[in-house]
């Protein structure tokens, strides 16, 4: 340190230029948060993998809604002012298709419309960034007639509007906290100079590292969030002006003892400079924890180790310059600054809990434990909510939620990725069991998919609706059949009429007629005894023979009656108008031939489709079965363009629940799908190929699991790291275990406080997910060093007497403890104008956690613990004298 003062202003210049040097190279953070901060989950996560396969197969499109807010009923005028705007939304760049609703598929209309028709809805496929996206929008509300109420809303647009009220609320933090702690400490210290100290150590180490962790991102794809700024605000200024205040007090009260600046600024750092290097490498230990996170959102709150590394390095080159510098005057124009007032609150308690241990640590479990016990863990995962209701994204989505409901503009999608093709008649059909299966999950309203493109299946795959359909065609070949039997015995009475009429001048041609008869008699008898045995037993392998049988027979007879019309033709005149009369007879004997031809290549059909049916596995195993000319349908391979992708190898289900996608139980019912379909694939062509799960309520699941897991892990690796920090700087493993226990029950305790205060008092659905991470992490890294100020100025008093020493410590340490914990809370407090719901609930717990921890863990806990432990704080290590 004497070295550090004797070099003091040539440390100064090259901080100065360094963080001039910085800020002029460094990218922008905010832009570079903005860019790279989205929320994004790990490559294995599976509805990440989901979004992947998509985007490999080109069908990751980008998609936004325009949805048209009417007072009243669609009518003509408004439908041409949207079809107008439609007009004009394809000319914008950018866009690639939209999707017009209106249109005379009833189903579109009613996918795109609500159903009193004053919501309508106008997807839109586009392409770009996030920010191009937003520029597309921007068009789009330009282009609008001024007669229709509109709002442009979809993922990206929802991110980009994140990303300004984050940017918006990190401008409030950063002006609120500045002039708050400049309030704080003048109070504290009721002098106009010492608040701009903290302030300018602060400001340096906010601009190095602000600058730092944007080379770092830009260079290295350092993690970052849009949350990384506002912590590293509020954390710098918290504990920065917290370690300053340690300093400046220690200092003050060495003023005191009658050192001159020079001295106390010695003892200062070699005294309370110890505790600050303590308490920052503990800090260091609980950000730089998170970085064995998975999650890259988690992993941001990293830069906050790298906030702390610089504050240590200021803290310990500049801080010094004003000490010395200006001396008792940083002071002014109090003029109490030779005396060093004790906190006779934190003496009282002390007093009183070293010998009432039993009593004080019973007191704080009334105050922690009803809470710990009645908190739920509700967590939301609704990102919605994290901005306020009045940007345009949010007021569309909550329009279009409204209009067609929640779960159909937030779909599950199920990816089935193969190596082969899936799009076959002998693949598809197994598309419908799952569909069946899917129906059944609890929460799940209707399945999208070839099989059923608008959640309604399609009938007429279906084997007992195919089996109506050849049921009703051999009754109409029933009635075909009579038809032509009625036919033939209104040829056979001509025939009988006209022969007796030519016998007389033309025996051959009577004869011949009357053969005929005889023949048309006989077939005749012959349909007849058919059409009775196919209404009796539907029997068409039986039947077709015997109807190709009087297809030949009626051959013959058409022939004989031309060749009796051609004798009667030569032999004489008078005969003509017979001739006629037979030779419309012998078409009419032509025409019941066809019509039986006709009947007959029908039944060959049934006969086939029956029998492909009966071979058919897809059948048994489905009930379902595509003959080729289904496959053939122009409609049909619409659906299978719409419900596919890479060429067929990959197929897609739209699964809509019929609760909030953003909720638990949608959650759940994402679980209880996965098995669902774990089950159904089996023994079917789906069975070897990669199934994952997109959309929303699938990313929230992938978020439960993927921040249960993390928090988990961190707060072991936290817990571990600060037990072997604290052991090896106090030489004991005891005072570690009892101060991260306190910080425990402290969370645990803050947090259900908060949970009851925005669910039960503020009505929202949840904590946000984030939340438990980052307030956990914050509140255990800051908090530790409250008890690293007290249980190491208790190491230094510590003599002969364990009691007298810890009563000591309070009185000195109170003061200090009670106003850092203000200090920090205030800067969280000013995290809350930001109007992100995240940001407003981590500053939440940390308030009451280290409001909770200042005034009732520290001052009524740990004390008690101390003295029931005796000598047993430094096991299994000896007590060391600290040297005067």
């Amino acid at each position: 340190m004497r070295l550090i003062i004797k070099f003091k202003w040539v440390i100064a210049a090259l901080l100065i230029v360094l963080t001039a040097a910085l800020m002029l190279t460094a990218p922008n953070l905010t832009k570079l948060a903005n860019e790279k901060g989205q929320t994004q989950l790990p490559d294995e996560a599976v509805s990440q993998r989901a979004a992947e396969i998509l985007k490999d197969a080109g069908e990751d499109n980008n998609t936004i809604s325009v949805v048209v807010i009417l007072d009243k009923a669609l009518d003509e005028q408004q439908e041409k002012d949207i079809q107008s705007l439609i007009d004009k939304m394809a000319d914008i760049k950018g866009v690639k298709s939209i999707t017009t609703p209106l249109t005379e598929d009833k189903e579109v209309r009613e996918q795109l419309m609500s159903k009193d028709e004053k919501t309508v809805l106008i997807p839109a496929t586009v392409e770009g960034s996030d920010e191009e996206v937003e520029t597309i929008a921007d068009d789009i509300y330009k282009e609008t007639p001024k007669s229709l109420t509109t709002y442009v809303t979809g993922a990206s647009l929802i991110n980009q509007d994140f990303a300004h009220s984050s940017e918006d609320g990190l401008k409030k933090t950063e002006v609120i906290t500045v002039f708050l702690i400049l309030g704080l400490l003048l109070v504290v210290f009721r002098s106009i100079v010492t608040p701009f100290v903290p302030i300018l150590i602060v400001g340096v180490t906010y601009l190095i590292s602000q600058s730092l962790l944007a080379i770092l991102v830009h260079s290295f794809d350092f993690p970052i969030s849009t949350f990384t700024q506002t912590f590293l605000v509020a954390i710098l200024f918290g504990i920065g002006t917290d370690y300053c205040i340690l300093i400046l007090t220690r200092f003050r009260e060495e003023l005191a003892n009658g050192h001159d600046k020079v001295e106390a600024t010695l003892i200062a750092y070699r005294t309370a400079g110890r505790t600050l290097f303590i308490s920052g490498i503990a800090v260091l230990i609980g950000f730089a924890a998170i970085g064995f996170a998975k999650f890259a959102i988690f992993q941001s709150a990293v830069g906050v180790a790298v906030g702390v590394a610089i504050l240590l390095l200021v803290l310990f080159t500049l801080l010094p310059l004003f000490l010395v510098t200006i001396g008792p005057k940083l002071f002014w124009p109090s003029k109490k600054v030779i005396s060093h007032s004790e906190n006779k609150l934190w003496g009282f308690l002390g007093k009183h809990s070293v010998r009432r241990p039993f009593l004080f640590l019973v007191i704080t479990a009334i105050v922690t434990v009803p809470f710990i016990l009645t908190y739920d863990e509700e967590i939301s995962f609704d990102s919605t909510a994290e901005i306020s209701s009045d940007y345009k994204s949010i007021k569309g989505l909550n329009a279009m939620s409204e209009a067609i409901g929640e779960g159909k503009a937030f779909p599950v999608t199920v990816v089935i990725n193969g190596d082969k093709d899936l799009t076959t008649a002998k693949s598809i059909p197994y598309l419908g069991n799952l569909s069946k299966e899917i129906e059944k999950v609890d929460n799940v309203d209707s399945v999208m998919t070839i099989t059923q493109p608008t959640g309604e299946r399609i009938k007429d795959l279906y084997v007992d609706s195919q089996l109506g359909i050849v049921s009703n065609g051999l009754g109409d070949t029933i009635n075909g059949l009579n038809d032509v039997k009625k036919g033939l015995t209104t040829v056979q009475n001509g025939l009988n009429q006209i022969s007796n009429e030519t016998s007389a001048s033309s025996g051959n041609s009577g004869s011949s007629l009357s053969q005929a008869s005889d023949g048309l008699t006989q077939a005749n008898e012959q349909l007849g005894l058919v059409s009775q045995k196919l209404a009796l037993t539907g029997n068409v392998d039986e039947a077709l023979p015997q109807i190709t049988a009087i297809n030949r027979q009626l051959g013959t007879i058409a022939e004989g009656l031309q060749g009796a019309n051609t004798q009667i033709e030569g032999a004489q005149q008078q005969t003509k108008a017979l001739s006629e009369n037979l030779s419309k007879l012998s078409q009419g004997v032509k025409a019941a031939n066809d019509g039986l031809t006709q009947i007959s290549d029908g039944l060959t059909k049934a006969k086939d489709t029956l029998g492909n049916m009966s071979n058919s596995q897809t059948v048994r195993e489905t009930g379902i079965y595509i003959p080729e000319e289904t496959m053939q349908n122009e409609d049909f391979k619409q659906s299978i363009d719409t419900y596919s992708f890479d060429d067929g190898k990959g197929l897609k289900l739209s699964v809509v629940l019929d609760s909030n996608p953003y909720s638990e139980k949608a959650i759940t019912t994402v679980k209880d799908i996965e098995e669902a379909i774990d089950r159904a694939v089996v023994d079917t062509p789906f069975e070897d190929a990669e199934i994952v799960y997109g959309g929303i309520s699938s990313s929230n699941a992938d978020l439960n699991d993927i921040s249960t897991t993390d928090l988990s892990r961190t707060m072991i690796i936290m817990m571990v790291g600060l037990f072997v920090v604290l052991t090896v700087l106090f030489r004991s493993m005891i005072m570690p275990v009892y101060m991260i226990a306190s910080l425990l029950v402290t969370y645990y305790t803050a947090i259900s406080i908060s949970e009851f205060l925005f669910v039960n008092v503020m009505g929202e659905s949840g904590i946000s997910w984030a939340v438990p991470f980052f307030s956990f992490v914050i509140l255990i890294a800051l908090g530790i060093d409250y008890s690293i100020f007290l249980l190491d100025r208790f190491q230094e008093e510590v003599k002969e007497s364990i009691p007298d020493a810890m009563v000591i410590s309070m009185r000195k340490m109170g003061s200090v403890i009670i106003t850092a914990s203000i200090i920090l809370a205030g800067t969280f407090a000013a995290m809350i104008p930001s109007g992100v719901l995240t940001l407003v609930q981590v500053a939440t717990v940390i308030i009451i956690g280290l409001l909770l921890y200042g005034i009732v863990i520290l001052p009524l806990l740990i004390p008690a613990v101390t003295v029931t432990f005796s000598e047993g704080n430094w096991w299994p290590f000896r007590r060391k004298k600290r040297e005067e």
